[in-house]
């Protein structure tokens, strides 16, 4: 192979420099970012010898070369275009800033939580197991000293991550946001000030205090921001912005003492007396919202939710979904979305099952199945986006599968003591009800295995597609790459 001539080909088919903002590569593919997808023509650069599959996703051409050949050619296309070498996150980076405003803030909610999805996995998995060994220890199942030293550490471990969310949240949206992650952390301890009345005992107490604000104009209750996510972000927002203007005009000299300061004190004033409040009330109308949507008589409201989990996912907003499972978590104790998330996500896994085990191309064996394992562990983008987007038939009949598994979350009430993990290994946040999960689990499957096996998938399909024989092997890589990157983001 020319890897010069491959390289001139691709600069010549995306539109060559004054089209090209950035490059990069990964281990099987060349990452673009281009200014005009409409200049670019993905069909020719298809044609390219060498070239294995190209696609657009998460605003970067992604030029599949496969592993060997990808370093080549991307080493000649920088002389070729000019462009001086990227990392994968300065490509990243420059996407996003390609993305409207509505993916980009969702790009950022994915930036803000991801990092700390291992601290409220590690809590939710210690708190579901917490509360089964006490439920079977006070029921007489078990004989277990409660008194020990590791039961009662256990205990206090399980909900650490709960309890300091927002100081957890607040660190990494400030890392999201280009400030200063430590006085992002200052603002997330001020919203759990101990001397703040915990907002966990509003409910059962009222409200203790209130004070003046803004020289006597109006009263604010002086309650803690436990278990909020919505007011938390917002408030390290607008210190994040104080910060950055106050970098730009203060002197070099006073810098150090005076952005610190300013920073974290207006911020905190403006929190307390308006962000808080204003944004509590909006939050908790989310989530009143979603839990009436949930609750809809049959399961209805849950059956649609089911249904649409997955387009989200294609359309990349499924990040949001953080902000309702925290906050159900601390209004109602448990997350009621979760379940129907992992209905959801074993469906697709299902519907990539039935078309591994119904398919005789050893192509689309070797794609599906491990597609299919994965999205069973909660990681779905390989099976969606490889197998059942491609086909169709087999996302929608998952779709179907997901929505029925979710009606019947809801009719059971089934709620999940934490949130970061769904699939299979989701039934360990559901230890309270593990019956209920596990027949979800076999519903969403069931329905959604028959369904592809039925009415979703016919082989002479895949025969008929006109699909060249390096496809496979770069496809496969694709998912692998897929898979690890998704693995990589929760571990």
């Amino acid at each position: 192979m020319d890897y010069r001539k491959v390289a001139e080909q691709i600069y010549e088919k995306v539109g060559k420099k004054e089209n090209l903002i950035s490059a990069a590569h990964c281990a099987t593919r060349l990452r673009l970012v281009i200014a005009d997808n409409n200049k670019c023509d993905s069909k020719a650069v298809e044609e390219i010898e060498g070239v294995k599959g190209v696609f657009f996703a998460s605003g970067q051409l992604q030029i599949i070369l496969g592993t060997g050949t990808v370093n080549k050619v991307y080493d000649e296309f920088l002389q070729v275009s000019g462009l001086s070498a990227a990392t994968k996150a300065e490509v990243k980076q420059a996407a996003a800033a390609q993305q409207n405003v509505f993916k980009r803030a969702i790009k950022t909610l994915g930036d803000i939580f991801v990092p700390i999805i291992p601290a409220i996995v590690a809590s939710g998995f210690l708190m579901g197991i917490m509360e089964a060994l006490n439920f079977m220890t006070n029921n007489g199942f078990v004989t277990l000293d409660t008194n020990s030293s590791i039961f009662v550490f256990a205990n206090l471990f399980s909900n650490v991550a709960y309890t300091f969310l927002p100081i957890l949240i607040a660190y990494s949206a400030a890392k999201a946001f280009g400030g200063n992650p430590y006085l992002g952390a200052v603002i997330g301890m001020l919203m759990i000030h101990p001397n703040l009345q915990n907002a966990w005992t509003v409910a059962t107490e009222g409200v203790h205090i209130r004070q003046s604000v803004w020289f006597g104009l109006y009263e604010i209750d002086l309650i803690g921001y436990q278990g909020h996510v919505i007011p938390v972000i917002i408030a390290v927002w607008v210190m994040c912005f104080i910060e950055k203007k106050l970098h730009k005009i203060v002197p070099e000299m006073f810098d150090l003492f005076v952005t610190p300061l300013v920073s974290v004190f207006v911020t905190g004033y403006l929190t307390y007396s308006i962000i808080g409040p204003l944004f509590v009330v909006i939050e908790n109308g989310i989530i009143d919202g979603i839990q009436w949507l949930i609750a809809l008589p049959l399961g209805i409201g849950s059956f649609i939710m089911g249904a649409f989990y997955a387009p989200t996912v294609v359309a990349g907003i499924h990040h949001m979904y953080t902000i309702i499972d925290v906050g159900q978590l601390a209004k109602y104790g448990v997350t009621y979305w979760l379940p129907l998330a992992s209905a959801a996500n074993l469906a697709q896994g299902a519907a990539t099952l039935a078309v591994a085990v119904k398919t005789k191309n050893a192509r689309t064996k070797s794609m599906a199945l491990p597609s299919a394992f994965s999205a069973f562990m909660g990681i779905t983008e390989p099976a969606i986006f490889g197998v059942n987007m491609r086909y169709f038939k087999p996302f929608i009949c998952g779709c179907i599968g997901g929505a029925c598994g979710a009606l019947f979350a809801s009719i059971t009430q089934l709620g999940a003591s934490g949130t970061g993990v769904t699939g299979l290994f989701g039934v360990l946040l559901c230890l309270n009800m593990p019956v209920q999960y596990i027949l979800m689990m076999a519903i969403s499957i069931g329905v959604s295995f028959a369904l592809t096996w039925i009415f979703g998938y016919k082989d002479e399909e895949q025969e008929a597609q006109k699909v060249s024989e390096n496809t496979t092997t770069a496809e496969k890589s694709t998912i692998e790459e897929t898979v690890l990157e998704n693995v990589e983001k929760v571990i």
